[in-house]
């Protein structure tokens, strides 16, 4: 791979430098984590949680809304926001006053009977998305399985369309990427049950001419994807793509997938309202619950009529949609409280005009030293990419991937009191989310980049 940035050796000495800092600044972490790997496979309580630049993630004491405090005492800006989970900041008080009135006045978290709040969090999800139609998990990734049952089930074909490089948490079927222009498992992909060749077609993101050529063999269910990508840096859609998607979807009878994981970032209505889209079935999760574990997805009125009518379809007891713990009434009150008190319209337009400012930020950096990379937004969410332009696929994005500047910049900002996500460059903000924090961004990240150039 050719790199932009050339100065390797430069680089190798300011992460060094920056590793020994970390070290001194977070010695009880360090502690925690040996000790954690007594108890805890790998160190951490989910493997994710190892993908932290400096050796050892921060284990953290306590949390309230753009801010984190690790065990060590130091306090963080936090445009992380737990990769989105924590959008709504942390422990939003209208959030948090909800589960505790669910505990302490009404008791019930768990009861496998519906509540009055999970009527008012579907209606509120109704309310931003074009669908009528929700039900609840406990993760996007859940909500993405069952939605490529129903896909399977409604249309009576197999696969399933994705773009390479794609985020949908962990569904099998995601993961397959394009090599050299040839379908394969994705690197890493851990003891998959089936390959995913076997299950799905892949092609790049904003390629609509290959979208065209896989759906009219009329084997694929559904297309599943991001309005844009967000897990591979943010990767937008061009002028007309999704238009055509959604054409073609009609025209083959596959159904379209909308995963609002991420994208939720980019509004008020998600991604979805931002570009007019018009999905068969709608995935969502993270944030949604001011961080509660939740996830949703909403169907239209034709699919959900047609699935409750059909007599092979075993939707209430063992058919492979639902769990125990979906739907409970902690989680639902926690949608229907953030949605509908944090999320507000209101919010929304100030956390985007923050990441309006964070962007500009980052490229005022990138010009005052001429340095040859990207910057690129969707609603709140804010990412770069060391590269000169934008790219326009997955497959480009992973190409320009930089190990050494993502451990260089992760480092340098979580030593002077910024933490970004550590899976990628992005920044997102929450309505606790200051112009003061992006102002902090914005100084650190241009020493940061004057230190390279």
């Amino acid at each position: 791979m050719d790199l932009v940035y050339k100065d390797r050796d430069r680089l190798n000495v300011l992460i060094l430098r920056e590793r020994e800092l970390f070290a001194r600044r977070t010695k009880l972490s360090m502690v925690a984590f040996g000790e954690s790997r007594q108890a805890l496979l790998g160190g951490v309580p989910m493997s994710w949680m190892a993908k932290w630049s400096g050796g050892y993630p921060l284990f953290f004491d306590t949390a309230r809304g753009s801010q984190i405090t690790d065990v060590d005492g130091n306090t963080y800006v936090d445009f992380c926001l737990g990769d989105s989970g924590a959008m709504a900041g942390h422990s939003p008080e209208s959030t948090i006053n909800a589960v505790m009135e669910r505990i302490q006045v009404h008791g019930g978290v768990t009861t496998m009977l519906p509540t009055l709040d999970s009527i008012r969090a579907a209606r509120a999800l109704k309310e931003r998305f074009p669908l009528p139609l929700w039900q609840f998990t406990l993760s996007a990734t859940d909500a993405n399985r069952f939605a490529l049952r129903f896909a399977r089930q409604f249309t009576g074909r197999k696969k399933v369309l994705v773009f390479s490089y794609c985020y949908h948490g962990t569904v099998d079927e995601s993961f397959i990427v394009l090599k050299d222009g040839v379908p394969v498992s994705r690197s890493g992909n851990v003891g998959p049950a089936i390959d995913p060749t076997m299950t799905s077609e892949v092609v790049e993101f904003n390629d609509i001419e290959a979208v065209k050529n896989v759906l009219r063999s009329n084997t694929c269910a559904a297309v599943l994807t991001e309005p844009a990508l967000t897990n591979i840096g943010i990767v937008l859609p061009e002028d007309g793509f999704h238009e055509e998607l959604r054409k073609i979807c009609t025209e083959t009878g596959t159904l379209l997938i909308i995963d609002e994981t991420h994208t939720f970032s980019a509004g008020y209505g998600g991604a979805t309202g931002l570009f007019g889209l018009a999905p068969d079935i709608i995935t969502i999760g993270k944030s949604i619950g001011g961080g509660i574990p939740v996830g949703a997805y909403g169907v239209s009125e034709s699919i959900g009529s047609r699935l409750i009518a059909d007599e092979e379809v075993d939707l209430v007891d063992t058919g492979g949609v639902g769990g125990t713990l979906a739907g409970n009434a902690l989680s639902v009150a926690a949608v229907a409280t953030t949605l509908n008190s944090v999320f507000t319209k209101e919010a929304f337009s100030k956390m985007i005009e923050l990441a309006i400012n964070f962007e500009a930020g980052v490229q005022e950096a990138f010009e005052n030293y001429n340095a040859p990379f990207c910057v690129t937004r969707l609603g709140a969410r804010v990412e770069y990419r060391f590269t000169p332009e934008a790219p326009k696929n997955g497959g480009e994005s992973a190409a320009v991937g930089d190990e050494m500047l993502d451990e260089y910049f992760h480092l340098y900002c979580v030593n002077r009191g910024v933490l970004m996500t550590p899976f990628h460059n992005m920044a997102l903000m929450s309505p606790s989310t200051s112009q003061a924090d992006v102002d902090v961004h914005t100084e650190i990240f241009n020493d940061a980049v004057s230190e390279l150039f």
